[in-house]
């Protein structure tokens, strides 16, 4: 797995601590996306992520080993794919969410559809991810 080295950037104070506050936002976005299923994740992750790279690469390197965040991060940027179990899980949550926001939260039967729609797009783009193969541990004696 290739390791990336955040550059060390100098920069002003002000624009350090204005990249540093946008990570933060942008992880906050990222962590609703997890639970809003039409907000997506990664992206958000992937903008925070080069944000602290400019202000902070601490925060960078937090974000990137996080159990749960630095996994969309490390995925993406590796290009190593998902589990079996990650995009399951990925899916039933996504059907759970659009299901939830769909009955409960609009009435509107356009609205529905394109829930429906946006549910159908992502389940087939998650589907389409490599699938990472998971090297299980021999019990040789």
């Amino acid at each position: 797995m290739q390791q990336i080295k955040p550059q060390s950037v100098k920069l002003p104070g002000f624009y350090r601590y204005l990249y540093f506050a946008s990570g933060i936002l942008l992880v906050a976005i990222g962590v609703i996306g997890i639970f809003l299923p039409i907000l997506p994740t990664t992206i958000f992750l992937i903008l925070a992520s080069a944000c602290f790279i400019k202000s902070s690469p601490q925060a960078n390197e937090w974000l990137r080993n996080h159990k749960v965040l630095g996994a969309y991060l490390k995925n993406y940027q590796d290009k190593s794919g998902l589990t079996v179990k990650a995009k399951i899980i990925n899916i039933i949550f996504l059907w759970m969410m659009i299901s939830i926001s769909a009955l409960l939260f609009t009435e509107i039967l356009f609205i529905r559809f394109l829930l429906l729609a946006i549910a159908i797009g992502v389940t087939v783009h998650l589907l389409m991810i490599k699938t990472k193969k998971v090297k299980f541990l021999s019990t040789k004696k």
